[in-house]
C-alpha cells in the first residue's frame, strides 16, 4: 500500500476560490457590507413590525422576498468566514472574523425575529392565506413556522436567547473545534494532524493500525479535561433551552427541525438496533478472512485486499465523474463544475478541520465542497458523497431562500446515493473476484458506519443527555462508560473495543455542533436503499423522478418530496426493507467469498 502520509496525491493545490462570496475580502469592505445588511434589516423592521397579521397574501410575499434578499447577502458574508476558518482554525484573524459574523447574526436575528413570531401567533384564520398562489414559494416555510407555536417564547425572551447564543453554545462549539484541530499527534516520530493518523487505521499492516489508534488516544487524552468540560457545558445549555421551550425530550427539537415525529424516529432507532446481529455476522466473516483469532477496534477498517488501493486526485475525479455521467448527463455536468470552477478545498494540512462537508452557501451563488483528500479508496467515496450534496444543493437553488434548504433527514439522500452510484460503477468494471470481495467489504463497512454506527451514537447521545438532566454533570469516566456501552452493543462481541477506545467520543464534532444530528445519516442511507430498489425496477425512467425529488429541496414535507420518486415514508415496514437490503449485501459477500 502507498504510504499516504508521504505520498503526494495531486490534491495539494486543489483549493477553493471564495471570491464569489466576497469579492473584496479586506476588513473595511466586509464591515461596509455588514453595516448595509444591518441597516436594511432595521428598515424592514420599521416597515413591518406589528403589521404581519394584517398583511394580505401579496403583501406577505413582498415582505418575505425582501427579507430573503438581505438574508442572502449576509449569508454570503458569514459563509465566507466559516469556510475560510475551517481551512485554518488556528488563524486568529479567521477566528476573529467568524466571531464578528456570529455577533452580527445574533443582531440580525433580534431585529427580524418579530416577523416570524407575529406570523406564528397570528389568528388561525390567517393560515388561509397559504392557499393563495402569491405565497406558493413560501407556503411550506410559513406552514412549518406555525407548527412551532408551542415552542416559541415571547419576543423579549427570544432576543435574550439569541444574544446569549453568541457567548453560549456557538462559542463553545468554536472553542471545541479549535481545540481538537490544534492537537498534533505523535506517529512514528512525526507530529501529524488527526486526519493523517486516522487514515492509518486503513493500513494493511496491523502494527501500523495499532500504533495509529494509540496515537489518537494519546493525543485526545492531552485535551480530555477540556473536552469533558465542553461536553458538559453544551449538554447543560441544550437542557436549559429545551426546558424553556417546553420540548418534551432531548431529541424533540431536532425532530421538529427535521420535520419528523418522535414516533417515526424511534421506529427507525428500534429497527436498526434490533438488527445489530448483521454487524456481528459481518465482522465474524472479516475475522476469518483476515486470519485473526480476535478483532480489535483498530482492525475494524483493515483492508481485505491491498491491490490498487491508491487513487491520485485526477483518478478520483475521473472515477466519480464517470459514474455520475453514466447515471445522467445533467448530474455529471453539475459535478464537473465543482472541479472546473474551484469550488473544492481538498488538501490535508495542519490546522484544517477534520472530516468533510458541503456548504450550500446562498441560493444565488453556489455550494462549496470541503474534504481532506489523502489518496485512499474511502476518500473517493467521501468525495462522491460531498459532491452528491453539492448536486442536491445546486438542483434545489431555484427554490430560493425559503425553499432550497432541506431538513437533515433528506439532506443525506443525494450524498449517499452518489456514493452508491460510484461504488456500483466500480464493482461492475472490476474483473477480479478477490478485489470485488475487498470492495464490497469496504462498502458494507461504510454502510454500517452510516446506519448502525450512527444509531449507536444516537444511543450514546441519548445516554449522556439523559444523564446530564437527571444526575448532573458527567465525569470523563461517565461519558466513556456510556460510549463503550453503546458501541459494544452494536458489535455484540465480534470486535474487542479496548478501554483506550473509550475516549474516542471526544473527537466527534456533531455531538457539539448539532446535537441529535447523527440519526439523519441512517435515515438517509435507508432511504437510499429504497431509492436504489426503485432504480433497479424502473431503469432510466427513474432518473427524471429522482432529479425532480432533489430539485424540490425543502419546498415541501419529506413525505411529499420522496413520494415523487415512488417512496412511501408512512409505510410501517419502510425501515425494515432498508435493513434487509444491508443484510443482502452481507449475503452477497458470503457468495463472493465462496467463489474465492
Amino acid at each position: 500500500m502507498v504510504d499516504a502520509v508521504q505520498q503526494l496525491t495531486g490534491a495539494e493545490e486543489v483549493v477553493w476560490n471564495l471570491a464569489d462570496l466576497v469579492p473584496s475580502a479586506d476588513e473595511a469592505s466586509i464591515q461596509i457590507a455588514l453595516d448595509e445588511v444591518l441597516s436594511e434589516a432595521q428598515s424592514f423592521a420599521v416597515t413591518y413590525r406589528g403589521k404581519v397579521a394584517a398583511l394580505n397574501a401579496t403583501g406577505l410575499a413582498k415582505a418575505l422576498k425582501w427579507q430573503g434578499e438581505f438574508a442572502e447577502r449576509f449569508g454570503a458574508l458569514i459563509n465566507f468566514a466559516q469556510l475560510q476558518w475551517t481551512t485554518e482554525t488556528t488563524n486568529p484573524a479567521y477566528g476573529a472574523l467568524i466571531q464578528k459574523m456570529q455577533e452580527y447574526a445574533s443582531r440580525l436575528e433580534q431585529i427580524t425575529l418579530f416577523f416570524t413570531l407575529e406570523w406564528t401567533n397570528a389568528p388561525d384564520s390567517t393560515a388561509e392565506l397559504l392557499t393563495d398562489p402569491a405565497l406558493e414559494p413560501y407556503k411550506h416555510f410559513l406552514a412549518e413556522q406555525r407548527k412551532l407555536r408551542p415552542y416559541r417564547l415571547s419576543e423579549p425572551e427570544e432576543k435574550i436567547l439569541s444574544e446569549k447564543e453568541v457567548t453560549g453554545r456557538s462559542a463553545w462549539s468554536r472553542f471545541y473545534g479549535q481545540t481538537v484541530s490544534s492537537i498534533q499527534y505523535d506517529f512514528d516520530g512525526k507530529k501529524l494532524p488527526q486526519e493523517a493518523v486516522l487514515r492509518q487505521l486503513y493500513n494493511p499492516d496491523r502494527r501500523v493500525r495499532e500504533r495509529a489508534a494509540s496515537s489518537i488516544t494519546a493525543g485526545l487524552r492531552t485535551q480530555l479535561p477540556t473536552l469533558t468540560y465542553v461536553f458538559n457545558t453544551v449538554l447543560a445549555d441544550k437542557a436549559s433551552d429545551d426546558r424553556l421551550r417546553k420540548f418534551p425530550t432531548w431529541i424533540t427539537s431536532r425532530n421538529v427541525s427535521n420535520e419528523a415525529s418522535d414516533e417515526s424516529v424511534q421506529a427507525l432507532i428500534d429497527t436498526v438496533t434490533s438488527r445489530y446481529d448483521i454487524v456481528a455476522r459481518y465482522y465474524n466473516i472479516k475475522k476469518r478472512l483476515l486470519g485473526l483469532d480476535e478483532l480489535y477496534d483498530y482492525d475494524r477498517y483493515a483492508p481485505l485486499e491491498d491491490a490498487d488501493s491508491y487513487y491520485s486526485w485526477d483518478r478520483a475525479r475521473d472515477t466519480v465523474l464517470a459514474a455520475f455521467y453514466g447515471f445522467d448527463a445533467q448530474v455529471g455536468s453539475i459535478a464537473q463544475e465543482f472541479f472546473d470552477k474551484k469550488w473544492i478545498h481538498a488538501p490535508v494540512q495542519p490546522g484544517k478541520r477534520g472530516g468533510a462537508y458541503a456548504s450550500p452557501t446562498v441560493t444565488n451563488i453556489h455550494p462549496y465542497i470541503f474534504v481532506n483528500y489523502s489518496g485512499q479508496g474511502r476518500d473517493v467515496m467521501t468525495l462522491a458523497h460531498e459532491l452528491g450534496h453539492g448536486i442536491h444543493m445546486r438542483l434545489s437553488q431555484p427554490r430560493g431562500y425559503y425553499g432550497a434548504g432541506t431538513p437533515l433527514t433528506t439532506a443525506e439522500t443525494a450524498s449517499v446515493f452518489a456514493e452508491m452510484m460510484v461504488f456500483n460503477d466500480m464493482m461492475t468494471k472490476e474483473p477480479s473476484v478477490q478485489v470485488k470481495v475487498a470492495m464490497l467489504a469496504k462498502k458494507i463497512e461504510d454502510t454500517f458506519a452510516t446506519v448502525f454506527r450512527q444509531i449507536s451514537m444516537n444511543r450514546f447521545e441519548e445516554a449522556i443527555h439523559t444523564h446530564r438532566r437527571t444526575r448532573g454533570e458527567l465525569t470523563t469516566q461517565h461519558i466513556t462508560e456510556h460510549w463503550l456501552n453503546t458501541q459494544r452493543a452494536m458489535f455484540q462481541n465480534s470486535v474487542n473495543l479496548r478501554d483506550d477506545y473509550g475516549i474516542w467520543w471526544s473527537y466527534v464534532s456533531h455531538f457539539i455542533s448539532v446535537p441529535g444530528y447523527v440519526y439523519a445519516y441512517a435515515f438517509g442511507e435507508l432511504l437510499v436503499m429504497a431509492l436504489l430498489g426503485e432504480y433497479r425496477k424502473q431503469g432510466d425512467s427513474f432518473v427524471p423522478r429522482y432529479i425532480e425529488m432533489l430539485s424540490a429541496g425543502g419546498s415541501d414535507s419529506p413525505i411529499n418530496i420522496t413520494a415523487k420518486a415512488g417512496i412511501n415514508l408512512n409505510d410501517p415496514t419502510f425501515w425494515q426493507q432498508g435493513v434487509n437490503m444491508i443484510n443482502d449485501m452481507v449475503t452477497q459477500l458470503e457468495g463472493l467469498v465462496e467463489q474465492m
